[in-house]
């Protein structure tokens, strides 16, 4: 696994080793030892011709998972960090290419990250794996890095996710904390919609697209019920018992956050997960009131 150290990483690596199964993660660091030996690391550098010193170490394993790519809102969309968003999923995949190549016995199958940025800012329109891709830097690097991973294994399977919320990181606990202080409020005029997946939902959807040999190609890995920026809102406040009068005018979030405002934020993408759903995908987490409320 690459990126197995971000929030989507970590949760993976835990189930799947409480479960009794063997997870190399590959880091960009010294190894560490982990307290549960069913976790190894290696290390790995993708910007050589050989990332791993020693590919063999990888030999057997029957799965690959790639999550690797650098974090949208770590940072003001400059043109060097662009080039940092796009190269850290483009050339990760290469890397992982590079490895493969070297082994007697590849993973026959690889779970690749992607994300609903693949179909942009579409308003109202309700958005499968069928419709096309949208217009912007984040469509662009969406459909980069599926090109970039479709070649690696005989069965590749990308997961286009929403907005992955969990008390244990990401947006979320920032935006509760916020609104247990009376500040939470609308993004703009609020209308735009937001696509989500509980981080519960995500990892079991990279273990099903593993275990499911049929599957293979893009699949929308967000709850079935988007909600728009008003709605998810509103449903904070009322679980938090807080007021949600602020509203953030867009004029100002682009201000601040330039082009990330408008791509991140303030896009409209209304993505169903309709190819799992027909695969026979399951989610625990369908409505956002619900699942939040179990998260506060």
């Amino acid at each position: 696994m690459c990126g197995g150290t971000g929030l989507l990483g970590r949760a993976l690596t835990h189930k799947l080793a409480h479960d009794g199964e063997q997870v190399i993660v590959l880091v960009r660091r010294s190894p560490r030892r982990h307290a549960d030996p069913k976790i190894i690391e290696i290390e790995w550098h993708p910007e050589r011709p050989q990332p791993v010193s020693d590919p063999s170490q990888l030999e057997g394993c029957y799965a690959a998972v790639h999550l690797a790519g650098a974090n949208l809102a770590a940072h003001r969309w400059t043109p060097a960090y662009k080039r940092l968003i796009l190269n850290s999923r483009v050339d990760t995949s290469g890397a992982l290419g590079r490895i493969f190549t070297a082994l007697i016995a590849p993973p026959p199958v690889l779970v690749a990250a992607s994300a609903t940025g693949y179909y942009g800012d579409r308003g109202n329109e309700l958005l499968t794996e069928a419709s096309r891709p949208g217009e912007g830097f984040l469509p662009e690097v969406c459909q980069a890095w599926e090109a970039a991973t479709s070649p690696l294994a005989p069965r590749v399977v990308q997961l286009r996710f929403g907005v992955v919320l969990t008390a244990r990181g990401g947006a979320l606990p920032s935006l509760l904390r916020l609104f247990r202080l009376g500040l939470g409020g609308r993004l703009g005029n609020g209308r735009q919609w937001m696509s989500w997946v509980s981080l519960e939902d995500a990892v079991a959807a990279i273990r099903f697209a593993i275990a499911e040999p049929q599957l293979s190609g893009a699949f929308n890995t967000t709850a079935p019920h988007p909600v728009t920026n008003a709605e998810f809102t509103y449903t904070l406040g009322r679980i938090l018992h807080r007021p949600t009068l602020f509203r953030v005018p867009s004029l100002a979030l682009r201000a601040v956050l330039g082009e990330m405002a408008q791509d991140a934020l303030l896009a409209s993408t209304r993505a169903v997960p309709e190819r799992l759903a027909t695969a026979g995908f399951l989610f625990s987490d369908e409505r956002l009131e619900q699942t939040v409320s179990e998260m506060v």
